[in-house]
């Protein structure tokens, strides 16, 4: 049977999908604002890029891991290769979580919070 006929594939599909999309347009809204107003007033775009793509990453492969099962960590597929790497980004400039000390602590002293 085709995987796409299954519900549960095709909601993997659509999910991944808007979590991709939704990377991009933060992204482009990142890319945008550095454009017109500098790399300073960018920097929780910034944050919020770094906190947010590689998780993305890490979501949509490993849901096409589960996808193909026992195929998708096996040395004959790319899928546990490509995990590996985006949970290593995930690391690279800090974890996750510094990131979002970082970003909550812009936002709260631009609100004065």
């Amino acid at each position: 049977r085709n995987l796409i006929k299954f519900s549960s594939i095709r909601q993997d599909i659509a999910k991944s999908e808007c979590e991709i999309q939704q990377a991009r347009l933060l992204t482009l809204a990142a890319a945008d604002k550095i454009d017109k107003f500098g790399i300073k007033e960018a920097k929780n775009l910034i944050a919020m890029i770094k906190i947010q793509v590689p998780q993305m990453a890490c979501n949509v492969i490993d849901r096409s891991i589960q996808v193909h099962g026992g195929m998708g960590v096996s040395q004959d597929s790319p899928l546990a290769g490509f995990y590996v790497y985006a949970r290593c980004i995930r690391l690279a400039d800090g974890p996750d979580e510094v990131h979002m000390f970082q970003l909550g602590r812009n936002l709260a002293k631009q609100h004065e919070i």
